[in-house]
């Protein structure tokens, strides 16, 4: 089973995206969830043979992922497909005064690669993770009241895409508010919007309580 990992600077974890250095198995995955979920499905189920492939990229939103899709999706042609999106759409690209994520293509380019990926292949299974975040009053760009709005505006049409497609839905916002209340802050997410260790160690528990029935596996 090929799985393959969609998104932003969230999934990509500084992974190595050179050719030259493939050769370097610690780093082709990156240091985010994916590595996680990675080493804990690999360990548990080596008789599967899982192939893991990341082809998050920082600073994507998903207009990039939609001019990306043909060489880092479709030409994969993965049995799994998981994408988390949404952040850099949210938080530094639409001007203050464009709270409307409808208007600025946000489902249709969404919309768009699912039903691509779809044609590629009607097999082929969807995970879609709930994009989040939190308004940090040091390191937020823009108004905390839009930016907010537009954070809800994505999940919203996140969910409805999951079930539009029929794919598994990972919500993540009330997990990171969950912890917020136990923990700062900071401890979960540093910016506002990347997690930290532990914030990654949340995603992956959400992700595999979500996807058991798929994997077989849960924390």
């Amino acid at each position: 089973m090929k799985i393959l990992f969609q998104g932003d600077s969230i999934t990509d974890g500084m992974r190595y995206k050179d050719p030259a250095k493939a050769w370097d198995k610690n780093n082709q995955i990156g240091h985010s969830y994916v590595y996680v979920i990675n080493a804990l499905l690999g360990s548990e189920f080596p008789e599967r043979n899982y192939e893991v492939v990341n082809r998050g990229i920082s600073a994507n939103k998903v207009m990039d992922l939609l001019n990306r899709w043909d060489a880092d999706a479709l030409e994969i042609n993965p049995d799994v497909l998981s994408i988390l999106i949404g952040t850099n759409d949210v938080c530094y690209y639409f001007p203050e005064d464009a709270d409307d994520l409808e208007m600025n293509g946000f489902r249709e380019r969404y919309h768009t690669i699912l039903s691509r990926s779809r044609e590629k292949n009607p097999a082929l299974r969807l995970i879609l993770l709930e994009p989040f975040g939190y308004v940090d009053e040091q390191d937020a760009k823009g108004t905390p009241e839009l930016r907010t709005t537009k954070l809800r505006n994505a999940q919203r049409i996140v969910r409805e895409l999951a079930e539009e497609f029929d794919a598994i839905f990972v919500p993540l916002q009330e997990t990171f508010d969950q912890a917020r209340k136990q923990y700062p802050s900071r401890y979960w997410i540093w910016d506002g919007i990347h997690p930290t260790e532990a914030g990654h160690g949340l995603i992956v528990r959400e992700f595999l309580k979500c996807t058991k029935e798929l994997f077989g596996y849960t924390l």
